[in-house]
């Protein structure tokens, strides 16, 4: 071991050991101090993104899971894991279009989840964190789960990787096909077996590709529901199907690992671990409020471990505020790339990778229901500005989901506060009023469709006695506590106290 990696490892267990016998609970709201000596930012490091579906905050045993996930666990034992990663939109194809392109999903058209037979997919003009490292050399391939778009020109072989091996959208959707490149080569992909093909696939390119800087995007299909896994892992966990399908992707994860350190190239890869977004009806948010589907933290806050052995600290924690947003920009500067021309809401994390700094400037992040801002994370703050009248995991009322504008901003500190229970607008309006400033900035950079959007919510005000835990009533309402009452109930109810 050189001079470097043995103060770099020093230094970092020496930070480590200051955690020891800390309750989860309270680590995870600290950030370890920064190591003696600075990491040095590596030139041109083979890149890995392995990116699950649905898969939530709780999920893996470093965060605080019952799940077995010990080779995901490792990652973060010698590597970096971040308790504030966040995604722009809870959504599939939103979050993937956010990693991607550096931009907002609303930049680039795409708020929801795409299906068979759409019409469209991510503009064709955005770059691609693929694009910008095919540019300088890198050899490219996507493999899992895309969804961006199933027409051909959207498809990843058009959008900067070499090769595709996988599914062109979510397990739930049928028919699925499964791919290499855009030839179909299962009309009906068989999703107990998609983890061990993946895996297959992964660990296939990586020793073909060794000897050249690479990319590799691996977006695994699961734990999105309907729950697969494939016969060697089916039964074995005790927490379920689920459990066994959070299980057979860790052991995707040691078969990934486990081809670097064969092929002697371990030291020369930064990889990523993370998900899209929050879970859905199963998994586990981590003790956050809400799930996939919306503006809460439990569907917007999601792991992220970065893991490169001799360049990264061992076994830190930082809760700086991140973004998948941040992928692009940061690979751009770590592989010799050039930033594409493209306004990018994103910013190079490198620092915070390497723990040389506890957070990087940059204005509020944006977090959108559809077309329309809902909320805003700056720091360790987050306010929320519009609710739709209904929870988006439910069937649409009869006049319709629609979202309303909070005359009373609601503002949380979810460092303390991570369930988003206590609002504290009133006590901290020099907060409120810096961050609705950043809104308003963003705003008018946006594409026309989300100015119209908030603007047509703004014109739909929630009332003003709502309580901070609950979802806006309906517009007939009134402002009247009891308007949901018939006049029989009411006498009913007031019969009691007679």
């Amino acid at each position: 071991m050189d001079r470097r990696k043995f103060l770099a490892t020093a230094g970092a267990s020496l930070a480590a050991s200051t955690l020891n016998g800390i309750p989860h609970e309270n680590a995870e709201a600290a950030i370890q101090s920064k190591a003696d000596l600075s990491p040095k930012r590596p030139h041109r490091p083979n890149v890995i993104v392995i990116i699950c579906d649905d898969l939530g905050y709780g999920d893996l045993g470093c965060y605080g899971s019952k799940l077995s996930t010990p080779n995901i666990d490792r990652l973060a034992t010698n590597g970096v894991r971040f308790t504030n990663h966040c995604t722009p939109i809870s959504l599939c194809s939103a979050s993937r279009a956010a990693l991607m392109t550096g931009q907002y999903p609303t930049r680039v058209g795409v708020t929801g989840a795409f299906g068979p037979l759409s019409e469209g997919g991510m503009v064709l003009n955005a770059s691609t964190v693929a694009n910008v490292l095919q540019d300088t050399g890198y050899k490219t391939m996507a493999i899992g789960k895309w969804h961006l778009g199933d027409l051909k020109e959207y498809m990843p072989t058009n959008r900067g990787f070499q090769e595709f091996y996988g599914v062109p959208y979510s397990v739930d959707m049928d028919p699925l096909p499964l791919l290499h490149n855009t030839q179909i080569l299962e009309p009906e992909a068989d999703r107990d077996r998609l983890t061990q093909q993946y895996t297959k696939q992964a660990v296939e390119f990586i020793r073909k590709s060794k000897d050249a800087p690479f990319f590799l995007y691996m977006a695994h299909s699961f734990p999105h529901i309907p729950l697969h896994a494939s016969k060697e892992f089916r039964g074995k966990s005790p927490l379920g199907l689920y459990g066994d399908v959070v299980q057979e992707i860790d052991w995707s994860v040691g078969e990934v690992v486990r081809t670097l350190k064969q092929n002697s190239i371990e030291e020369n890869t930064l990889v990523f671990f993370t998900s899209d977004h929050g879970p859905w009806f199963q998994g586990s948010t981590g003790n956050l409020r809400g799930r996939k589907a919306t503006t809460y933290e439990g569907g917007l806050r999601i792991p992220m471990i970065a893991s490169m052995p001799g360049t990264l600290p061992r076994d830190r924690t930082t809760n700086a505020l991140a973004s998948h947003m941040d992928m692009l920009p940061t690979l751009t500067g770590l592989c010799g790339g050039t930033l594409p021309q493209q306004p990018l809401d994103g910013s190079d994390i490198w620092t915070l990778l390497s723990c040389e700094q506890q957070a990087v400037e940059r204005k509020a992040l944006l977090s959108f229901s559809g077309w329309n801002i809902q909320c805003a994370r700056w720091k360790q703050w987050k306010l929320h500005i519009a609710r739709e009248n209904t929870p988006p995991w439910v069937p649409k009322p009869e006049q319709g989901r629609v979202d309303y504008y909070l005359r009373n901003p609601e503002l949380y500190n979810v460092v303390k506060d991570p369930k988003e229970s206590y609002d504290t607008a009133s006590e901290y309006p020099q907060i409120v009023a810096t961050i609705q400033k950043s809104i308003e900035e963003q705003l008018v950079t946006l594409p026309d469709v989300v100015k119209q959007a908030c603007n047509k919510t703004k014109q739909n005000l929630s009332n003003p006695w709502m309580p901070a835990d609950s979802y806006p009533e309906f517009e007939n309402m009134g402002g009247n506590r009891t308007a949901w009452l018939k006049e029989a109930d009411k006498e009913r109810v007031l019969q009691r106290f007679k």
